[in-house]
């Protein structure tokens, strides 16, 4: 029988991989990549010449029977993300399941995951916290953050540029302006940058200063 590994990658900075992480995927018979494009710049700076397949939110429903008889037949496969690790806010959730339930090892790497960095830079507590991800788009949106504001641990939250405004607001109007909040934005990458004030603050920040880049949210927990 073969395996599984979950092996995570940078976030930005491509020296933020381990030695073991480049041996998996040197070693491994395939790599399912979210995005082959991608993965391909990262495989090509360490040499790595595993052939990839596409795994992604889009088909993994489709491949991830497939794939698992192969891992039983004695493959080793490798999973990797566009940047972090597996199944955080990625694919790697239905695929982890169902080797498990066949009784395939999975093993899981060590390494860079996004909400780690802009936790313990936030200032904020951080001996005890909940991740969040991503809000609701819309439906249940105004449910959830009504629910978080009565939170008491600090809360952790993944968001693209273009709603940030919009979620610091509604910070504002549902946890109260004076709420601590830091925003991470390009972690590990040249414009890296960190934001800590108020809910009112960050807002007024990023309202003249529009942002780019991944975001990770971190608030403060109800007091």
């Amino acid at each position: 029988m073969g395996k599984l590994y979950l092996v995570p990658t940078p976030i930005g900075n491509l020296e933020d991989i381990t030695f073991r992480a480049i041996r998996v995927l040197k070693e491994v018979d395939l790599i399912l990549a979210e995005d082959t494009r991608t993965s391909a710049k990262l495989l090509q700076h360490y040499g790595i010449e595993t052939h990839m397949h596409s795994h992604h939110m889009h088909n993994e429903h489709k491949t991830v029977d497939n794939i698992v008889k192969r891992i039983l037949s004695g493959e080793q496969i490798a999973l990797i993300s566009d940047a972090g690790t597996p199944a955080i806010s990625d694919p790697g959730f239905l695929l982890t399941r169902a080797c498990l339930e066949n009784n395939i090892d999975v093993e899981c790497l060590p390494g860079a995951t996004a909400f780690v960095p802009a936790l313990v830079n936030s200032g904020l507590p951080n001996d005890k916290f909940v991740f969040e991800g991503f809000l609701p788009v819309k439906k249940g949106r105004q449910t959830r953050l009504k629910f978080l504001a009565e939170e008491p641990r600090t809360i952790i939250i993944y968001e693209s540029p273009h709603k940030l405004l919009k979620t610091l607001t509604q910070f504002v109007e549902y946890f109260g302006e004076d709420r601590p909040v830091s925003v991470s934005r390009e972690l590990t990458k040249l414009y890296e940058e960190t934001v800590r004030g108020t809910a009112a603050e960050v807002l007024e920040y990023y309202t003249k200063n529009p942002p780019k880049g991944e975001i990770v949210i971190v608030v403060g927990g109800k007091k």
